[in-house]
């Protein structure tokens, strides 16, 4: 009766498309650090295991373990794992072989083969955008779990479409900040026809040269930390300058007016600067009644006249979703900042495999992804297929 019901479980689950795209044949690129004496389980099959815990939400090597070993037969033979000739059973491993493999395993690579994944899966679900330009997040976050008396806390560079996909990512290395990564970061990515966007620490004279050399636009946040260009973009005559865009929303107990003005340009201190923008940020807080006013300035590549004002603020708030879309998730709802995991690249190796989950979900059009791991978890069948393994009847 058993093995009954085991099969219809199977056979009621959600098949993959004919052209799904298998992660697995990304991951085998990715050369195996063990000794290939006695290995059992094949490193692109332990990793996707790991992946597909983590999309039932998964937050520690012990869920990873515990989630492997609930799995049934069907499920593991799925994700690659052989099973035994003579009994059928499928040996299974212990978390501790998980946890070997993901802190030996090479971040760089394993974050090329996770974006590489996602572009192709992006692409096979025709997934466009609404733009003929890109829009794409830089920025940083420290993983404060991963602290340990003789090292700081890793501190990974992330970039991320303003719908929620993680295209690339890039440990910053120890005594340094996330400038140098800057470049590495994108050169793994196509950067032609996109909008890249980022905080003050990026707004560097080699940041827009290197974008404007490989075909990218950037919208760039100008502060105090560059005095000179700051102060010139600040003291333009914005009382006599139009509106470009204004827009209102009311949320979190919140009304929020947003203006957008924006002024060319001839001759501006920065690499391929076309124009200087404004936002002058009203908020009041319903409860206090309390008003704050904040004022941004940017400057971008983008000549006047090639996208709206309305596109255009909605770019420059796009920006901050890698805060919420990214990072908010997986301190919240993966719990990463308590996390305890400082052994090797195990810190990188699991954000790795949170981006590829929060990424998954959104490009499956799942917005609140706590909900998303839920569903995931309560079906075998779904993981598995959402990194695009067959399930056989």
């Amino acid at each position: 009766m058993s093995c009954a019901l085991d099969r219809l479980a199977r056979l009621c689950g959600a098949a993959p498309l004919p052209c799904a795209v298998d992660l697995l044949s990304y991951l085998a690129v990715i050369p195996d650090p063990r000794d290939p004496r006695g290995l059992r389980y094949p490193l692109p099959v332990l990793v996707a295991a790991a992946a597909a815990s983590v999309l039932a939400g998964a937050r520690s090597l012990a869920a990873v373990g515990e989630w492997i070993a609930d799995a049934p037969g069907w499920a593991l033979h799925a994700l690659g794992f052989s099973a035994d000739p003579l009994t059928g059973t499928v040996a299974v491993p212990h978390w501790p072989t998980i946890r070997r493999v993901l802190s030996l395993v090479d971040g760089d690579l394993l974050d090329a083969a996770i974006g590489a994944f996602l572009a192709a899966r992006r692409t096979g679900a025709g997934i466009a955008d609404a733009s003929p330009l890109r829009a794409i997040a830089v920025d940083g976050k420290t993983l404060r779990g991963s602290r340990t008396p003789q090292h700081p806390a890793v501190v990974l560079l992330a970039a991320m479409d303003h719908t929620g996909t993680v295209l690339a990512q890039r440990q910053v290395a120890d005594k340094s900040n996330e400038i140098p990564g800057f470049a590495p970061l994108l050169d793994t990515l196509d950067l032609d026809n996109t909008v890249i966007t980022a905080d003050a620490l990026h707004t560097q004279h080699h940041h827009g040269t290197y974008l404007r050399e490989h075909g990218a636009h950037y919208i760039a946040v100008v502060k105090a930390n560059h005095p000179h260009l700051h102060k010139r973009i600040k003291s333009l005559p914005w009382s006599q300058i139009p509106l470009e865009h204004k827009d209102r929303t009311r949320a979190h107990h919140r009304v929020e007016i947003r203006r957008l003005k924006a002024v060319t340009f001839k001759h501006l201190d920065y690499p391929g600067a076309r124009q200087a923008l404004q936002v002058v940020r009203w908020r009041r807080e319903m409860t206090s009644r309390k008003l704050t006013v904040e004022r941004v300035y940017l400057i971008t590549s983008l000549p006047p006249g090639a996208v709206s004002g309305a596109q255009l603020a909605t770019w420059i708030r796009g920006h901050w979703g890698i805060e919420n879309l990214l990072h908010h998730v997986r301190d919240r709802t993966f719990r990463e900042d308590d996390s305890k995991i400082r052994t090797g690249r195990l810190p990188r190796a699991m954000a790795s495999l949170r981006n590829l989950a929060i990424s998954i979900h959104r490009q499956d059009g799942r917005h609140n992804i706590a909900a998303a791991t839920r569903h995931t978890a309560r079906d075998f069948t779904r993981p598995i297929t959402a990194l695009g393994r067959a399930i056989t009847a």
